[in-house]
């Protein structure tokens, strides 16, 4: 029996490394399994202060500040719309017509762009 294409791997990190994965999704599971650990470590109250002295633990600060810090950066690192804006220019005269540079294009110029 011919094998039509399909390829077997030897092991399993053959399979992640060289086709699964991508830098950029290995680097958020490395992530993602630091913070759990980190936030499983941290699990004990703390006095924190609010406007008052409250025991809170240390994992729902430390998760609220991933979690801030997690969409400030989503936010900042988002692309940005383009709205152009067209003013008028406050010195320009109210009868000011722009050129029409057309009419200066001579015949070879005419022919190139059509």
């Amino acid at each position: 029996m011919k094998n039509r294409g399909k390829i077997r791997y030897s092991n399993l990190w053959e399979l992640i490394a060289f086709n699964l994965m991508s830098g950029k999704t290995i680097f958020i599971i490395v992530i993602t399994i630091l913070v759990t650990v980190i936030l499983m470590n941290n699990t004990d109250e703390i006095d924190f202060w609010i406007f008052g002295v409250a025991r809170i633990p240390k994992l729902a600060i430390l998760g609220a500040m991933f979690v801030t810090g997690f969409v400030l950066g989503f936010l900042a690192g988002r692309p940005r719309k383009n709205n152009i804006t067209v003013h008028e220019h406050p010195s320009a005269p109210a009868d000011f017509e722009p050129e029409d540079n057309r009419s200066k294009l001579s015949d070879e110029d005419r022919d190139y762009i059509n």
